[in-house]
């Protein structure tokens, strides 16, 4: 595996990695099913990674209620449903859709329908780029804009390696959380990054693995984790050019939790 040409993804944490995902981790996720809710025109867990992704940026919504306007048709203000309703369309593009990079601008545009303005939505960004807390202080800066564009060429350079690869559950599992993790430190777009980072790493182990993918409930995992989440990407560094990934082993142990 380490003698794989990857541009940007580091794979110095793999053999411990491997160490500490569970071994029953091809098992689990060879157990995963979809839900007796699901319908030709409804999925269950697809509902449930756009609910809770959008959760995850602060959106106030219940999987109840969101279930009840796709399922029963009933009518909540457009506010409450849009933005969910905009992402639930993204995951369903991408379960019929091969991961390229121009897929993923695609994607972009669509969950950002009501986000970004249109002429920015799929778009890199071309100014600088910073993540703020709630109390104003600047907790992330991220990938200068002069870079952007050369830094998620690399990542797709290397997802295309990657899928051209034979790997292990496990291994699969490894580098969709580092694509996850590189994605949102490159911070390509103006708004959507971490939605469509956790779509990115769903989407990888769908190519890798199969549909079973859409059944894992990891954004509903990182939501109900969503502290100790945000803690584990901060744990690298406040500035991109600065970045430590020795120490994205945390971060990266999330996805396995979520089986």
């Amino acid at each position: 595996m380490k003698d794989l040409a990857f541009e940007i993804l580091p794979v110095d944490l793999l053999d411990e990695y491997l160490n500490q995902v569970p071994q029953t981790i091809t098992q689990s996720f060879e157990q995963l099913k979809d839900s007796e809710l699901s319908t030709g025109a409804f999925s269950f867990y697809i509902s449930v990674s756009a609910v809770f992704s959008s959760k995850i940026e602060g959106e106030n919504i219940e999987l109840d209620s969101f279930m009840k306007h796709k399922m029963l048709g009933v009518h909540f203000l457009p506010d409450y449903t849009q933005k969910i309703d905009d992402l639930y369309e993204t995951y369903q593009f991408a379960q019929k859709t091969k991961l390229t990079y121009g897929a993923v601008q695609e994607a972009h545009k669509l969950l950002t329908k009501h986000i970004l303005q249109k002429e920015h939505a799929g778009q890199l960004r071309t100014g600088n780029m910073f993540v703020i807390t709630p109390d104003g202080k600047i907790e992330y800066v991220a990938c200068a804009p002069n870079l952007v564009q050369q830094k998620l060429e690399m990542l797709f350079n290397d997802i295309d390696v990657l899928l051209k690869t034979k790997l292990t559950v496990a291994e699969v599992f490894f580098f969709a959380s580092m694509i996850h993790l590189i994605f949102v430190k490159i911070h390509p777009f103006e708004d959507g990054n971490g939605r469509t980072a956790r779509l990115l790493e769903k989407w990888y182990i769908a190519e890798k693995l199969g549909p079973k993918a859409w059944f894992l409930q990891s954004e509903k995992y990182y939501y109900d984790h969503h502290q100790i989440y945000y803690r584990n990407i901060r744990l690298l560094g406040l500035e991109y050019d600065l970045l430590d990934y020795s120490a994205a082993l945390p971060f990266l142990l999330m996805l396995p939790q979520s089986l």
